[in-house]
């Protein structure tokens, strides 16, 4: 087995490297990105994360994201003898170049070597025999802070698997670029699925390790176990900090502008609404055929890496470009209400997965009733006053 020994002289080296290797900002304002400079991500940390891993098989739980700089994590690992078993990937797999829901399969990544073992295929939790032969399970991957995110679904199958096996987990926190809000109706128990693991609002203003403390501390594990969990913190980072992401967190999430329409706009991928995938405009635009008066059109077409089959497949849409609206903090719920009361056959209008991503049933109900945004958040009110409660006992950032 190969072993890894940290001494003085190459921590200081470290260090060095670390200072050369800021994230760099993907094309935000400037004056949005105010105090940004200085934000370290866990993964640019190694002075703090090498001595955890001497003398220890380790397993990855990464992808694309997973940076130390521009290289990376498990590259720099590698280079440094970290002694990796395997890395375990999550929905669009370790290169992040696999489209919406196409199942990863296990194989051997042709540039490290490293086998990679898939979460997303015939099973989503690491199996017994899968982590016989690891000590510690490192997880490194950029969340945008809404439940249906599926990455903390992953998150939380392998806190699961850890804690059952005794395995330790390192979180290598990163920020959320979603910020300090929360906002959206509580998952109900009935409605728990991938997309929605946890009882949170849809915006649930954590980080992944934040979210894993709460995880822990609020028993949501089966039957109550417990991860032994090693946070490494962001530094010179808030909530209230912007943080504009240094690649895009996955291949329908193109940039920032994306980032902040997602959590008002996935709820359309439970309707006949496409929401742009099959083009280069994922969750910047939204359109029907049946909208032929509205200003903007595009047609979905599949797009490898992007999107196999994507809904309204071939037809003209036409809708709204929503590429350069101002996004502000919270759910928008107009363009839902508007689309739904536009849409000329309002029983087609909702498919089956709308309830599974709303977490609740009552919203659906409540557009179909007419309700008006400011009676639907109305609603969510008493849920987000616990929550809050809840989480400020699991933050780690101001």
């Amino acid at each position: 087995m190969k072993n890894i020994k940290i001494g003085p002289f190459l921590l200081v080296i470290l260090i060095g490297l670390q200072c050369s290797n800021k994230l760099i900002p993907s094309g935000q304002p400037a004056e949005k990105s105010a105090g940004q400079s200085g934000v370290r991500v866990g993964a640019d940390q190694l002075d703090a994360l090498l001595p955890k891993l001497a003398n220890k098989n380790v397993a990855l739980v990464v992808n694309h994201t997973s940076l130390v700089g521009h290289t990376h994590l498990a590259d720099t690992l590698k280079s440094l003898g970290v002694t990796i078993k395997k890395v375990f990937a999550p929905e669009h797999g370790f290169r992040g170049a696999a489209a919406d829901g196409e199942e990863i399969n296990d194989a051997i990544d042709a540039k490290t070597g490293l086998p990679i073992v898939s979460l997303y295929g015939t099973n989503r939790k690491p199996a017994p025999g899968q982590l016989s032969d690891v000590d510690v399970v490192i997880f490194d991957i950029q969340d945008v802070g809404t439940r249906f995110y599926t990455y903390i679904s992953t998150m939380h199958y392998v806190m699961e698997a850890c804690a059952e096996q005794g395995k330790k987990l390192i979180i290598l926190d990163r920020p959320n670029p979603n910020g300090d809000y929360v906002d959206g109706p509580l998952r109900v128990p009935s409605l728990k699925s991938f997309v929605g693991m946890h009882p949170i609002p849809i915006v649930h203003g954590l980080t992944v390790g934040e979210l894993a403390r709460m995880i822990n501390g609020e028993g949501w594990l089966e039957k109550g176990v417990k991860c032994e969990v090693d946070i490494i913190p962001v530094k010179n980072w808030t909530h209230r900090d912007f943080y504009p992401l240094p690649v895009k967190p996955s291949p329908n999430l193109p940039n920032d502008q994306a980032v902040q329409l997602y959590p008002s706009l996935c709820l359309f991928e439970g309707t006949v609404i496409s929401v742009g995938r099959g083009t280069q405009m994922p969750f910047l635009v939204i359109g029907n055929p049946e909208f032929k008066d509205m200003p903007f059109h595009f047609t979905p077409q599949p797009i490898a890496g992007m999107s196999n089959d994507p809904p309204q497949n071939g037809k003209v849409c036409y809708g709204l470009d929503l590429s350069h609206v101002t996004v502000g903090p919270g759910i928008n719920l107009k363009y839902l209400l508007d689309f739904y009361h536009k849409y000329p056959d309002k029983e087609k209008f909702f498919t089956g997965s709308f309830d599974r991503l709303a977490g609740t049933p009552e919203l659906k109900e409540q557009i179909k009733k007419g309700f008006t945004e400011e009676q639907i958040k109305a609603t969510w009110q008493p849920g987000l006053d616990g929550y809050r409660a809840m989480r400020a006992k699991y933050l780690l950032y101001p």
